[in-house]
């Protein structure tokens, strides 16, 4: 698969297009409940219900990015692996992720106590800020990529 992704003249910006769509799809359902949680948007609305709406829409969009993420991993697999803005931006993906645990297993347990709160506590607070810093990195150094690997 890796072969043909690499040789075809269309195979790579295509996956390429549904990767970045894919993406700006994840990142901006995740600003939404991070500015939810920080209190600048949507502060009309519960955080779970925010989350129960947008949530679906994310996951599905992610299993789309990683698909097509690994599609272009395997292009130039070596390549990508001795990248350094890929390597960060892979750190910054498992950091989100390791954030996004924390939050949902420590910090959303409580939800129901300040589900209509504007302001949330300052741990939910504190995950979305760094949930919006580690995602924004993640686009930063996937766009990176595109200028180091030839």
């Amino acid at each position: 698969m890796g072969t043909f992704v690499a040789q075809s003249t269309w195979a790579f910006p295509t996956i390429e297009s549904i990767h970045v769509f894919a993406l700006v799809v994840v990142v901006g359902t995740i600003a939404i409940v991070d500015l939810r949680l920080l209190g600048v948007a949507s502060v009309n609305r519960a955080v779970s219900k925010v989350s129960a709406d947008v949530l679906p829409i994310t996951w599905g969009c992610f299993v789309l990015a990683a698909i097509t993420g690994a599609l272009m991993f395997s292009s130039k697999a070596t390549h990508y692996l001795d990248n350094w803005p890929f390597r960060i931006k892979m750190a910054l993906l498992a950091l989100a992720g390791a954030n996004m645990l924390l939050f949902h297993f420590k910090t959303y347990a409580s939800v129901a106590r300040w589900d209509n709160d504007v302001r949330a506590p300052s741990a939910a607070r504190v995950a979305g800020a760094l949930s919006l810093v580690f995602w924004i990195g993640v686009v930063v150094f996937g766009r990176w990529i595109g200028f180091t690997v030839r």
